[in-house]
């Protein structure tokens, strides 16, 4: 049996909570906020959108909230308090990850878990004290690692603010503590197994790192593509080109690299649209001044974000580090060719000329060479939509799920090894 913890409830766990659920091997999933459906139907609905983010496919019984200081931050941010949820807040991201990560660390060293339970399976920044409860009892570890390895991080995002220092305010991470990044080795130590979501991710694991723990590359899936995202290969080829990008507006993104690239393409058959947040010490005035001509949609909840993109021709997302973005997997089940970097965690989605072209980091020439390419070439649309849906179908979460019951597999072997010596 395995107890599964991460504090925010995204959709990875949900679907690793699923397939343990579905192998009958889940003994308990701790969060931090855990909302039923279909939840008081008093609630606003923007505020019901972003809670049932926090729900679970799976019988409630087997989950346990610690819910405290995550409703703290979330609250501050709503009404305007952001000091508090700052980094360095009291009820900051990373304050919430490290009071989560020994509360579960208690609840394993309390023996409150029954004996049947092998395996812990923790997510990164939130796993050190767990794992270290977990060995003290001989559990076997599981890292879920969505990100690239953080010596990539910092070294990318260090040298972006110095190529474009006006930019540097809307990029988080650069200033990460050396006592945060000593917790990620930690916990990487600590583990027996890395679960990866890219060829990106696990390229940036020092050699070392690959020749002594388990690594298993297990993709997220794409959500699959629905009837109205089949109808939305519609849009006619003389309107405008209308290219998106989705996702917070920070460099970390490659946003300042396509603002630059809509500039050199000049053109007023293409339009961009930006949905998301801005950085929370740069205003839209400072997006505004970097680039004008943008159409700004904001934050919505996520079924008016799947909306705008059907609305779309081309979805955008020159980022310089990510993991495997879920929201270039989304894209592709509304119907989007996709224009995306190789540090997506994309590789395998992008078939060139049929579902999307990949482009170097840091190329706004290459940004403008491609969305001219996709404005000359409207005619090609039509069946680049349709080998989007393709690629969105047939790249499922049960190929995630399935692969994460094989390490989970695995790791109870590990565990009676263990218990053998």
């Amino acid at each position: 049996m395995v107890v599964l913890s991460n504090p925010t409830g995204n959709t990875i766990v949900r679907a690793i909570a699923r397939a343990l659920s579905r192998a009958g091997w889940l003994d308990s999933l701790y969060t931090t906020i855990a909302f039923p459906d279909p939840g008081p139907r008093w609630l606003p609905r923007r505020v019901r959108s972003q809670l049932l983010r926090r729900h679970f496919e799976i019988g409630y019984r087997n989950v346990h909230t610690h819910p405290w200081l995550e409703s703290a931050r979330l609250l501050s941010s709503a009404v305007g308090y952001r000091a508090l949820a700052a980094p360095g807040g009291a009820a900051s991201v990373e304050a919430v990850y490290r009071e989560f990560d020994r509360y579960v660390a208690g609840v394993i060293a309390s023996n409150r878990l029954a004996p049947t339970v092998r395996t812990a399976y923790a997510y990164e920044d939130a796993a050190e004290d767990t794992f270290d409860a977990a060995r003290n009892r001989g559990m076997a570890c599981i890292y879920e690692m969505p990100i690239a390895h953080w010596q990539t991080v910092q070294r990318l995002l260090h040298e972006e603010a110095q190529r474009l220092p006006e930019w540097r305010r809307t990029i988080q991470g650069l200033d990460d503590s050396p006592a945060k990044l000593a917790r990620k080795n930690r916990e990487i130590a600590l583990a027996d197994t890395i679960i990866v979501p890219s060829r990106f991710v696990l390229d940036s694991l020092p050699a070392q790192i690959r020749a002594t723990k388990r690594c298993v590359l297990a993709p997220f899936g794409a959500p699959s593509p629905g009837a109205r995202a089949a109808s939305s290969v519609r849009r006619h080829p003389s309107g405008k080109l209308r290219v998106i990008f989705v996702g917070a507006m920070t460099q970390r993104k490659g946003l300042a690299d396509l603002f630059a690239a809509m500039q050199l393409l000049n053109r007023p058959d293409v339009e961009l649209v930006v949905l998301g947040a801005t950085a929370p010490n740069a205003p839209l005035s400072f997006y505004r001044s970097q680039y004008p001509g943008f159409q700004y949609e904001g934050t919505r909840p996520h079924a008016e974000v799947l909306e705008v993109m059907r609305s779309c021709d081309v979805f955008v997302l020159p980022a310089l580090v990510e993991g495997r973005a879920l929201v270039q997997l989304e894209a592709l089940a509304s119907g989007l060719p996709l224009l995306v970097t190789g540090h997506t965690g994309g590789d395998d989605l992008v078939e060139e000329g049929r579902t999307g072209f990949t482009i170097p980091i840091r190329s706004p020439e290459a940004i403008a060479e491609r969305l001219t390419w996709f404005a000359d070439h409207r005619d090609a649309l039509a069946g680049m939509r349709r080998h989007a849906l393709e690629k969105a179908a047939a790249t499922s979460w049960l190929h995630y799920e399935n692969r994460v019951l094989d390490a989970v597999r695995a790791s109870f072997d590990l565990y009676g090894q263990a218990a053998a010596s």
